[in-house]
């Protein structure tokens, strides 16, 4: 017969375990639907007959940009509907957004698809402030770490599986299709494009509908809903009440809302342009639509790496320091190789950018008290790195050549190596 404590244990374990699910699958839409992007801006080139990769990149700004323009209003829609309906009214959003893209695909209206993108943003950042507090909640605190760490598995497999599925749908032919387009007439070259376009649709049905089904199924299940009644009541690690009266005397925050803005951007750039750099490089499409899939395994594996070691063997700080040291060291080879060779360099981006997030987050909330959720919102609002830098990125690749145009990551590592060593304890009396 086992001890109360061991049934007890195993009752709460059972109790957590749908939820657990649900939130994975959450987890795995964030990932499967943001890394769709690495595949759609060359997919898009094509098929919109764009005139250059800045307008191309547009495909990440549209989508990263909802992070900023909805993080707070976010946080207003959540206090009206709470939590649990907030994660089915995303998932509803998301819906119209991915459904904007089958009369897109019709038309071929570049423009139609970048809205698409901004709503499936604005969805997502609707989501992500309503589910993330689940991952805490939903089981024993000391076990939160270990849920956190899941979630991030969830996301990045569904990443890979988004890039080697719709690197297939969208790009499996587009090397022969780019040679037999410079020889067609415009009746033929538009039917062609029309044809290319279209191979989105069904997929973009399929995923508007269980993105319906989820919502439902949010909405129906037995997710505890948060309350915020007892936010501000513990303190005790807060140095919010040492006569701060606003967000923004605090530089730690600051320094770390700066720190993700800059990650975000260098782990878009590694992720969404790894596909053109292949081409860039001569590569076929056929073999560089799978990069992007390459770059999330990067990540993965860092991620699995971060499970093992954070904080048993290293601290956040010290693991985000090795980070952003490995991060330049990895750009200077990429743009000093050829080939292949400088490929998998970027690619190598993924393991330096994977511990970023996990630290530089919870290194800028630190002791932050009753100001944790605007906070929060700030670091949130960051994720617009991913909107801009990418166009920088873009213009210096125009500019410069595209190889090189890499180099502007070095400064944004060293920025984030700063927030490491002494950012992150700026404004800290001790």
């Amino acid at each position: 017969m086992q001890p109360v404590s061991a049934q007890a244990s195993n009752k709460n374990k059972r109790s957590y375990l749908l939820p657990m699910i649900i939130i994975g699958c959450l987890f795995f839409i964030f990932g499967f639907i943001t890394w769709i992007n690495g595949t759609l801006i060359p997919y898009l080139k094509i098929a919109c007959e764009l005139k250059s990769d800045f307008q191309s990149y547009l495909v990440a700004t549209a989508f990263f940009i909802a992070y900023t323009v909805m993080a707070i209003p976010s946080s207003l829609v959540l206090n009206k509907t709470g939590y649990k309906k907030g994660m089915a009214l995303g998932l509803v959003i998301m819906a119209i957004g991915t459904a904007i893209f089958i009369p897109a695909a019709h038309s071929r209206n570049y423009y139609l698809f970048l809205t698409g993108l901004f709503v499936i943003g604005t969805g997502l950042a609707l989501l992500q402030t309503a589910s993330n507090p689940y991952v805490s909640i939903i089981g024993p605190i000391e076990s939160a770490a270990s849920r956190i760490s899941i979630m991030g598995i969830c996301n990045k497999t569904a990443g890979i599986i988004a890039g080697l599925l719709f690197g297939y749908i969208a790009l499996n032919d587009a090397d022969v299709l780019l040679t037999s387009l410079k020889t067609m007439d415009a009746t033929a070259k538009a039917e062609t494009l029309n044809a290319l376009a279209a191979r989105v649709i069904i997929p973009y049905i399929i995923i508007t509908a269980s993105l319906l089904l989820l919502a439902v199924a949010v909405l129906f299940s037995s997710l505890p809903d948060i309350q915020d009644e007892d936010e501000e009541k513990d303190h005790s690690n807060s140095i919010s009440d040492s006569g701060k009266k606003s967000v923004f005397q605090f530089p730690h925050l600051l320094l770390g809302v700066l720190a993700l803005f800059l990650y975000v951007g260098v782990e878009v750039m590694a992720g969404d342009t790894i596909i053109n750099y292949g081409k860039y490089l001569g590569i076929e499409l056929s073999v560089s639509r799978y990069f992007t899939s390459l770059t999330l395994g990067c990540m993965l594996l860092g991620y699995v790496i971060g499970i093992v070691t954070i904080p048993r063997y290293i601290t956040q700080a010290k693991a985000l320091a090795v980070s952003s040291v490995l991060g330049v060291i990895i750009t200077l080879l990429a743009v000093t190789t050829k080939g292949y060779v400088s490929v998998a360099f970027i690619a190598l981006l993924g393991l330096a950018n994977s511990l970023m997030w996990p630290a530089i987050f919870p290194m800028a909330i630190n002791k932050l008290g009753k100001f944790t959720k605007i906070g929060s919102a700030f670091l949130i609002m960051a994720i617009a790195g991913g909107a801009i830098l990418p166009l920088v990125f873009a213009k210096v690749s125009e500019a410069w050549n595209m190889q090189h145009a890499y180099l502007i990551m070095v400064p944004c590592y060293f920025f984030i190596l700063y927030f490491a060593l002494k950012g992150h304890r700026a404004g800290f009396s001790n």
